[in-house]
């Protein structure tokens, strides 16, 4: 196996040799509320990177990755934001469908699958918020009956990242009736482009629509497109969170550090570094961006109960003060529109008040640590 600064140096390299031409103009574009951003050329860009050996990087050979160490996907994500490449479209394949499948699935699922994730010729969505059941997931109403040799699905799911572009969606469905709250649940992989799914889009604060309602008519699927056993799904659905929040964090952080540096710019060139309160913040915000990179680095390769909690809170509340900034920042010119677009600023601030919403609110996050860290009562529900 490759060292980890040879590799790091082999990525970068790679990068610099074919983040040009035409993908040049790639680079900066995608990301949580800029998906909408050239999709179809950065599918062609991330199955490029398929083909060098660059997707999956962390997947045990046998599955077709390189099976490298948590220090050579770290060293990865971190030289690919460097690079200013453009958000891949293979996130929830790549970083979740796929671990749950290598963890979890059969052989025969496997064999389907993985190979569509590695070389991105299938995309994935998730299906687990529905509208009675947010974060809540263990309230999805959802429900899919085994008739046969198919699974009947009916209900709604909602905020639903990429279905529109998505060939199939792992699901979160109740398939025991009378089942309640974590029991009688089911994992299932759902295709989408049949006449029982019908997908809407949601327009989001910023116009765009990455995210979307997705509804269940009669919907089907094969009975073996089950991962785990019948009834067992919270445990696999479980098992999918605990790869949501991996390495790319790093990458993200770096992304982060290019919007500080870009507000700390923006706030010199309108006089805005002169107020003593903006200058503060600012400084407040690049602690914070340290202690996120600090607590990532030290908690990259163990598992405790209640880091990815830990986490979520400290991005997502750092992010959406920093799209606050901007605003601050950018004073009466935030609050007017040029040629009818939001700009760069106006849209951080916008997208970023999802933040501590999407992946799992403030409030559940506190609760898992509350709870699962610090011993106290579950919260009593109504």
């Amino acid at each position: 196996m490759l060292e980890v600064e040879a590799f790091r140096t082999e990525v970068r390299e790679w990068l610099a040799d074919n983040l040009v031409g035409e993908y040049a103009a790639l680079k900066g574009l995608g990301g949580p509320g800029r998906e909408h951003e050239a999709f179809e050329e950065r599918l062609a860009w991330n199955q490029h990177l398929a083909k060098a050996g660059l997707t999956c990087l962390g997947w045990p050979e046998e599955h077709g990755g390189r099976g490298l160490t948590v220090a050579h996907r770290v060293a990865f994500y971190e030289e690919y934001a460097k690079a200013d490449a453009p958000d891949k479209v293979n996130h929830l394949g790549e970083e979740l469908v796929g671990p749950t499948l290598i963890a979890y699935g059969t052989p025969e699922q496997q064999q389907r699958f993985l190979p569509k994730i590695l070389d991105v010729t299938e995309l994935w969505s998730q299906g687990y918020s529905e509208p009675g059941a947010g974060s809540d997931l263990a309230n999805v109403s959802t429900s899919a009956e085994l008739r046969g040799d198919s699974w009947i699905i009916n209900g709604q799911k909602v905020w639903t990242s990429l279905a529109h572009w998505a060939q199939w969606c792992f699901v979160v469905a109740r398939s025991e009736k009378g089942s309640k709250r974590h029991a009688g649940l089911a994992y299932l992989l759902v295709p989408l482009d049949q006449p029982g799914v019908q997908i809407r889009p949601i327009i989001q604060l910023t116009g765009d629509s990455e995210f979307n309602e997705v509804f269940f008519d009669d919907a089907r699927t094969d009975a073996d497109l089950v991962v785990g056993e019948p009834g067992d799904g919270w445990r696999v659905a479980m098992g999918t969170l605990t790869f949501e929040r991996g390495v790319s964090t790093l990458g993200q952080q770096i992304r982060y550090k290019r919007e500080h540096a870009g507000i700390v710019e923006m706030a010199k060139r309108t006089g805005a570094i002169d107020d003593p309160v903006i200058r503060e913040r600012l400084t407040r915000s690049w602690a914070g961006l340290q202690t996120m990179r600090s607590y990532a680095l030290k908690t990259m390769d163990v598992e405790q109960a209640g880091q990815d909690s830990v986490s979520k809170l400290l991005w997502a509340n750092w992010h959406r003060e920093l799209g606050e900034i901007a605003m601050d920042v950018q004073g009466m010119a935030g609050l007017t529109l040029d040629d009818g677009e939001f700009d760069e600023w106006q849209r951080l601030f916008l997208f970023s008040r999802s933040d501590t919403i999407y992946g799992g609110s403030n409030e559940i996050q506190r609760n898992i640590i509350a709870e699962r860290v610090l011993g106290l009562p579950r919260e009593a529900k109504g």
